[in-house]
């Protein structure tokens, strides 16, 4: 009789299988064929907005080696493996000089000392960084002491949405560092307001206090590319796809931001009368970028900028779906109430809510009311389906303002504390939707 133990691995080594071969199957499909490690340019796949089956095969396919990798290594091979990683210090090093920007000339590679004189770098370091992130995959060496882009470094690039956004994610590793101080610290250690997270009491130390959500213009505006590179990361563009917006008229993207969601809604969707709502600052750079990348939507007259605190104040009236993305997340439990609140009071009898965040399952959580079957792992995978991302991307909330990602559970106790109740969720790998409705007495 096999080992138990055994049974699981062999079951590990069937998914991991059946997801890669799942996996090759959507490059295949494309007529492109599967992505080299070394390949010099993107596949079509890489930026597409409906990449769905992909990513559930990847997010089964990644937590099956973390587990197997747990499973069958040492555990202090496993637990120094989880403090020895520098990818980030490397990767920061590579955004913050530009290298892939400057490679992008170079397609055949580039000497080291040719590069390390490009970004003003020394060329023993440089190339020590750029021979750790190669491992990975990211750039490669053509030849001894020569480098060039590959498919993954070519993300860093600074005209890269996602290179933006890694760009500016270096401060999250010097928040993370004062973690456990702001857990024993009698100031900070129980308070949930956004002065009193791990980023406000690092800057603290620094002699600077400024909250998260103080900023000058150039700062509002690196905060909103950023949210794009964030919906490309965490593939939220899968909305446009998956939602059935044919059956909608109006929708209000509260908390809009600069249009990542609702300009590429608007251009899918043509009829739809979409409401931008979010500070006046912010909705003045959403028409500058409106203007720029949807001028035809403006012209129709089915845009509109209403500037909206929804801390304060309540949305437009009366209108079909009332869309959230990454709002949440960003506030305690009684600002997010009152977020709800705000939408509750002018919602219509057949209006949605829609919020669109990272959804957290527990071992211990119960099944709730509208989440398909595939938002259950496969055994023996680990929660999540072996993908730590949720939790990653909870944590990163925690540091910068004191923020969560929630369980579905919480996300439904939180909607019917504002008189909304949960009719349905939709899977969208790494991010989940869920559509509200007015609770019925």
């Amino acid at each position: 009789m096999t080992e138990p133990n055994e049974v699981k691995v062999e079951a590990l080594l069937s998914i991991i299988n059946s997801s890669a071969r799942e996996a090759m199957a959507e490059y295949k499909n494309t007529g492109h064929g599967v992505p080299g490690i070394d390949a010099g340019t993107l596949h079509p796949l890489d930026f597409a907005t409906d990449t769905l089956a992909l990513r559930k095969a990847i997010r089964l396919l990644e937590g099956a080696c973390e587990q197997l990798n747990t499973i069958l290594a040492p555990p202090q091979h496993t637990a120094y493996n989880f403090i020895n990683n520098y990818n980030w210090a490397c990767t920061n090093v590579a955004t913050q000089s530009f290298i892939a920007d400057v490679l992008e000339n170079h397609p055949e590679g580039l000497s080291v000392d040719a590069l390390a004189d490009a970004v003003n770098l020394d060329k023993t370091k440089i190339a020590r960084v750029l021979r750790l992130l190669t491992l990975r995959g990211c750039f490669k060496e053509v030849k001894r002491d020569v480098f060039a882009n590959t498919r993954l470094s070519l993300v860093l690039q600074s005209t890269n949405d996602v290179g933006f956004n890694l760009q500016h994610q270096r401060g999250c590793h010097k928040f993370a560092a004062v973690l456990y101080e702001t857990m024993t610290n009698q100031e900070f250690a129980r308070s949930n307001e956004v002065e009193k997270a791990p980023r406000a009491f690092a800057l603290k130390k620094e002699g600077k206090n400024n909250s998260f959500w103080e900023m000058d213009e150039e700062a509002c505006g690196i905060f909103h590319k950023c949210m794009i590179g964030h919906a490309v990361i965490h593939g939220s563009y899968a909305v446009l796809h998956y939602y059935p917006w044919d059956n909608v008229s109006s929708v209000v993207d509260v908390g809009s931001g600069t249009g990542t969601i609702s300009i590429p809604l608007a251009k899918m969707f043509p009829h739809l009368r979409v409401i931008n709502q979010d500070l006046p600052e912010t909705l003045k750079l959403s028409r500058n970028i409106w203007e720029r990348n949807a001028p035809e939507a403006l012209l129709d007259g089915h845009v509109e900028f209403v500037p909206l605190n929804f801390l304060e104040e309540s949305p437009v009236v009366g209108k079909d779906v009332y869309y959230l993305r990454s709002i949440i997340h960003d506030w305690p439990d009684n600002e997010a109430r009152v977020i709800l609140r705000n939408i509750r009071k002018v919602m219509g009898p057949n209006s949605r809510v829609l919020i669109h965040e990272c959804v957290l399952l527990r071992k211990f959580e119960e099944p709730d009311v509208g989440a398909d079957g595939s938002t259950k792992a496969l055994e023996p995978a680990l929660l999540n389906f072996g993908s730590n991302t949720p939790y990653q991307h909870d944590m990163a909330m925690w540091l910068l303002f004191n923020g969560k990602e929630r369980t579905l559970n919480e996300f439904k106790n939180i909607g019917a504390s504002a008189g909304l109740v949960l009719t349905q969720t939709y899977d969208l790998v790494g991010m989940m939707l869920m559509e509200f409705r007015i609770a019925q007495d």
